[in-house]
């Protein structure tokens, strides 16, 4: 995944403290950066002086810059008329077209020879604009999304219509990104978050990420102005093919502990009662005792022993709770707030466990 942070020159931070983020984003593997050139609250003077300083750290970094604009942006950059060269004279990469562009617009930006890409609002995209986009002639090659994010309490998605959306773009080959909030310094003026889904507000950001990871967006933000640095280190290190589920280690075997710490794909043949991992007998290094013989309520990880003679190793996470039986142990639990992610790991979806210190 190619996830990134969030500036907002002129808002909340100071000149350092952006710079410090980049720095510290970029030392976690983060490689894009959105701003935005029209939030009404920016100081416009302090934006114009610490700009160009800090789209230059940016670029030192090898960040993609992608910036949300609407025609006011002009007018705040002091531009003349729109003007792709301009954008990239400043390092900007990524122009996101928030409001005010047609599709015949679109289209002939699409073609630019800047290397400018455009990105679409994910969040207010309907069936009617990608039609016109294509009778438009618009290169897609050349264009992702990305949704909004939500300061106000109550006004972010549901996962359905992130999903909806989301799907819709993807179905062009579009790459879908979104927002999930940050427990650090909070985005004026409101002070509550910027998620995309409504859901996300008082979430931790890394189960935020990882719920948004298992949807199947592409390309998480950070929304707030001054994430924590844990915060950056799990973007940074974030896969989005995996569903990635926080669990409590019941086995102190070494044997069934070092299965667990691999990386499984659900089987294409799905049992209605667990998921189970392709690869994991395979994977097995050695004889596996039989311990913790108790009973299987959803969540449970669970490896049969070598009582269950060529199923020793099997690993399975407990979709329906299942009696005891002494071929196979309970070397595990998916943390009770982490079980709604069961339902993403789907055939051929890979995940891993996490497991609580």
């Amino acid at each position: 995944m190619e996830n990134g942070i969030s500036l907002y020159p002129g808002l909340d931070n100071t000149r350092e403290e952006n710079l410090d983020l980049l720095s510290a984003a970029a030392a976690c593997g983060i490689r894009r950066v959105f701003t935005s050139l029209h939030i009404p609250e920016t100081d416009t003077a302090a934006l114009k002086r610490e700009l160009a300083e800090i789209l230059a750290a940016a670029r030192q970094y090898g960040m993609e810059i992608i910036s949300d604009i609407s025609p006011k942006t002009l007018a705040i950059l002091d531009m003349p008329a729109f003007d792709l060269s301009a954008f990239r004279q400043l390092g900007i990469t990524t122009l996101r077209l928030d409001y005010g562009y047609e599709a015949a617009q679109i289209a002939e930006l699409s073609h630019n020879d800047q290397g400018i890409r455009l990105q679409l609002n994910a969040s207010t995209v309907t069936e009617r604009i990608l039609s016109e986009l294509q009778a438009a002639g618009t290169d897609f090659s050349h264009i992702d999304a990305l949704h909004n994010f939500y300061p106000r309490r109550g006004t972010g998605l549901s996962e359905s219509i992130l999903r909806r959306k989301t799907t819709m773009l993807q179905q062009l080959g579009i790459k879908v990104g979104a927002f999930v909030p940050s427990q650090g310094r909070k985005r004026g003026p409101l002070f509550e978050g910027l998620p995309t889904l409504e859901a996300h507000r008082l979430w931790h950001t890394d189960r935020a990420a990882r719920h948004l990871a298992a949807i199947g967006i592409d390309s998480i933000f950070l929304s707030d102005s001054l994430p924590i640095k844990s915060e950056l280190t799990t973007l940074g290190g974030l896969q989005g093919d995996e569903v990635v589920l926080e669990a409590q280690l019941l086995t102190a075997d070494p044997v069934q502990q070092a299965l667990l710490g691999h990386h499984f794909t659900a089987r294409e043949d799905e049992a209605r009662d667990a998921v189970r991992a392709q690869e994991s007998r395979g994977l097995l290094t050695s004889s596996v005792k039989a311990e913790n013989n108790k009973e299987r309520r959803r969540g449970a990880i669970t490896i049969d022993n070598r009582d269950y003679q060529r199923y020793m190793g099997e690993l399975e996470i407990v979709k329906r709770s299942q009696p005891a039986d002494k071929r196979v142990n309970v070397v595990g639990r998916v943390s009770e707030c982490e079980l709604f992610l069961l339902k993403y790991i789907t055939p051929g979806r890979k995940f891993s466990f996490r497991f609580e210190e």
